[in-house]
């Protein structure tokens, strides 16, 4: 597949995409939250915008949680090697030229905005971030004009038949760089651009604007956004001790949790910004603390550490250890051999996104090779493939294993200090109840 027809449906790309899709869904992330997929018509001509924050891991985040196979805008110096634009043309990517490419390259958009037609008229959708670059940050940056121009001039040159949709798109990740977190994605209610008609042929750059102040608000509205940048590390700390408990929650996703303190923190920093600032001082405070303590914040909301539960914790790690062992071994390669490269990459938004690839790679000549030699050693063939399935499953269990582990120590740890009484610990516990009574009164 190329550029040329790359709006055709491939079943090549639909067999690699379904293989990519069950990794990503289901052993790199441990949890995808998906809301608002009803908002997502098929018969509809539509332009997604996500938000961009965590590299190449945004786009599969859209890619992976609805159906069909849609079209991406990249930038274009990233096809300059005839080899790597072909793997992104079957990967069903279209290059965006800029000025910083050259004058005489952005003649070559226009052939790009035909197929984009193409694209939409074949219903595929069309998904550009508008923000343009990523950045590791809670926050929705300025958008760029492009996707309001693309949108506007695509319904221009179908006489305006096409009644193109944008959905702004929202993403979060509970961590941008570890495997095995939990990514949320929030699909929004479609804006329709007929609504900006009037305003496009009398002033086409005034309704992009228009547009474009649209699109901000409603990205924001399904996102997680920081306006402020002066108490940013507060807030966005605050986030992960007041809700990182409910990192897994389906029916009130921690995003919307997340939204709703954002906004009561925006109001009190305006009726009362004393106790606003105290919340951000004790927020930052919390954090230092428990980075030296080396503790996390569900051990700290524990009234106490039970020994005997503990005890039963550790009896339950001995007995399973054989298990943990097994998963570990056939999977550590998994985990381990894509943290080689990452560490020469400068943009460490860069390093999910590496880790998900090259983990990838490794599943797609691995796992073939494990099915050959269970059912070459193992026999009948249908305890080989109880064998070949189980690999994947114990290493799952090996990683919930080492969390539970974790945790484990981390109580003793706990325990231990309590006992001594730690003038450290007693003084992060102080002020973490401390905040947790100011936000519940909240």
């Amino acid at each position: 597949m190329g550029r040329e027809n790359i709006e055709k449906y491939s079943t090549r790309y639909a067999i690699v995409k379904s293989f990519a899709n069950f990794w990503h869904n289901n052993f790199f992330y441990r949890r995808v939250i998906v809301v608002g997929r009803d908002n997502i018509n098929p018969n509809d001509y539509l332009i997604f915008a996500p938000n961009h924050q965590n590299a190449l891991m945004d786009a599969l985040a859209v890619l992976f949680t609805h159906k069909g196979q849609p079209v991406f805008l990249a930038r274009a110096d990233i096809f300059k090697r005839k080899f790597i634009a072909s793997i992104l043309y079957f990967l069903k990517i279209l290059p965006v030229y800029r000025i910083r490419d050259g004058f005489d390259a952005l003649k070559s958009n226009d052939v790009i905005f035909d197929k984009t037609i193409d694209v939409l008229k074949n219903k595929n959708g069309l998904v550009m971030l508008p923000e343009g670059n990523h950045e590791g940050i809670h926050r929705l940056r300025q958008l760029k004009k492009g996707i309001c121009r693309i949108a506007f001039q695509a319904d221009e040159a179908t006489g305006f038949n096409l009644n193109i949709k944008i959905i702004p798109v929202g993403i979060e990740f509970s961590n941008y760089f570890r495997v095995r977190q939990v990514l949320t994605v929030v699909y929004g209610k479609p804006i329709e651009i007929s609504q900006y008609y009037d305003s496009y042929k009398k002033n086409p750059q005034r309704a992009m604007n228009e547009l474009r102040d649209l699109l901000s608000l409603e990205m924001e509205k399904n996102m997680v956004h920081i306006e402020s940048e002066e108490d940013y590390e507060a807030i966005d700390e605050l986030r992960s001790i007041i809700n990182g408990k409910y990192s897994d929650d389906v029916r009130m996703p921690k995003l919307f949790r997340d939204r709703i303190l954002i906004n009561t923190l925006n109001r009190l920093k305006n009726s009362n910004s004393e106790t606003y600032q105290k919340i951000c001082n004790l927020s930052l405070q919390i954090k230092e603390k428990a980075k030296t303590l080396k503790t996390d914040y569900r051990l700290l909301e524990k009234k106490q550490h039970p020994i005997f539960a503990m005890l039963l914790g550790v009896l339950g790690l001995i007995i399973s250890f054989p298990l943990f062992v097994y998963g570990f071994v056939f999977n550590v390669v998994f985990l381990q051999i894509p943290n080689i490269p990452i560490k020469k990459v400068s943009d460490i938004q860069f390093h999910s996104s590496l880790r998900y690839s090259i983990s990838l790679m490794i599943a797609i000549v691995l796992l073939p090779i494990y099915l050959i030699l269970c059912l070459a050693i193992v026999s009948p063939w249908w305890l080989a493939i109880l064998i070949f399935i189980s690999i994947p499953s114990a290493g799952l269990f090996s990683w919930n294993y080492y969390r539970l582990f974790r945790r484990i120590k981390g109580g003793f740890r706990i325990r231990n200090m309590m006992r001594k009484k730690d003038e450290d610990l007693l003084l992060l516990k102080k002020n973490h109840d401390e905040l947790l009574t100011l936000i519940s009164k909240l």
